[in-house]
């Protein structure tokens, strides 16, 4: 498998629209579609602060991320959030889910970022195998309090 990682570009739209619909279907839940249209567009916008990266092997796009820079009252340069992360169940195990991870602590360190980090549910075993490779749980709880039903 020859596998690359790079930024997201419009022509692929129609498959990260495949492999977003499976990302949202993993994690058992749905969004409205204009939503996935904001969602893409904000992706594509140079000036809005979410970033995407695709993981590619042989000419298809198999994985994606997406990651953004939060201001922080701790450090001067703020964190770098990795909030979706999602490969191709056909190919994993075979490093796109790392690769896509060091593209985005590359990015992080780049922007002399304090704090990479990101969030996934405790019964997602797969992931957390790849992830507690990194390190293990922060030791933080996530508390969430929902305003907006999102498939509105």
């Amino acid at each position: 498998m020859s596998l690359s990682i790079r930024p997201i570009t419009a022509s692929d739209k129609e498959r990260w629209l495949l492999l977003w619909q499976g990302y949202l279907d993993f994690y058992k839940t749905a969004v409205a579609p204009e939503q996935t249209e904001r969602t893409w567009n904000r992706i594509m916008d140079p000036e809005f602060n979410m970033k995407c990266a695709v993981a590619e092997s042989d000419g298809l796009v198999i994985g994606f991320t997406t990651y953004n820079l939060q201001n922080s009252t701790w450090s001067p340069n703020g964190h770098c959030y990795l909030e979706d992360l999602f490969v191709d169940p056909s190919v994993r195990g075979q490093g796109a889910g790392r690769a896509l991870i060091e593209y985005v602590k590359a990015y992080a360190l780049e922007m002399k970022c304090s704090r990479l980090y990101w969030n996934t549910d405790e019964d997602n075993a797969v992931a957390r195998k790849l992830y507690d490779t990194y390190v293990l749980d922060s030791g933080k709880r996530q508390y969430r309090i929902q305003l907006q039903d999102i498939a509105e």
